[in-house]
């Protein structure tokens, strides 16, 4: 990542977040703490994945399985208002529709990919991430 930042063509700006309190906030935290609001709304086979060491698209993804169009707004609600509420962080974009199998929630360095079982199976973003280091996996 050191010499992405060094390079003339661009430069990386990186994301700091802070507790309410103005306390700064690790990125690893954040990811942490969205894989919990996951699991808290049951969503399934939770993945964190480390991928600063081979993309510059961000550090973590979070990637989690629903099992209804309603589960995955219910999600999507859920990590929005605690990123708010605790960080005061709010997504940079979100793509995807909970009733299209697949949404994206992008908070900079920590991407968040919320598909029915179905779409993972499909897409095998795990596979196509498999270089990533795997931080926290839940079931």
């Amino acid at each position: 990542m050191e010499r992405l930042k060094e390079t003339r063509l661009f430069k990386l700006e990186e994301a700091e977040y802070h507790l309410a309190g103005g306390v700064a906030l690790d990125t690893l935290e954040l990811a942490r703490h969205i894989v919990e609001t996951i699991a808290d709304k049951k969503g399934e086979n939770v993945l964190l994945l480390d991928i600063q060491n081979i993309s510059i698209l961000a550090d973590y993804f979070v990637i989690g399985s629903t099992t209804s169009e309603r589960q995955a707004k219910a999600i999507v609600a859920e990590i929005k208002q605690e990123m708010k509420q605790t960080f005061d962080v709010r997504p940079l974009h979100i793509e995807g529709e909970p009733d299209s199998g697949w949404v994206l929630m992008d908070y900079g360095d920590v991407v968040v990919h919320l598909l029915t079982q179905e779409m993972r199976d499909y897409y095998d973003l795990e596979d196509l991430w498999q270089d990533g280091r795997t931080v926290v996996r839940m079931l």
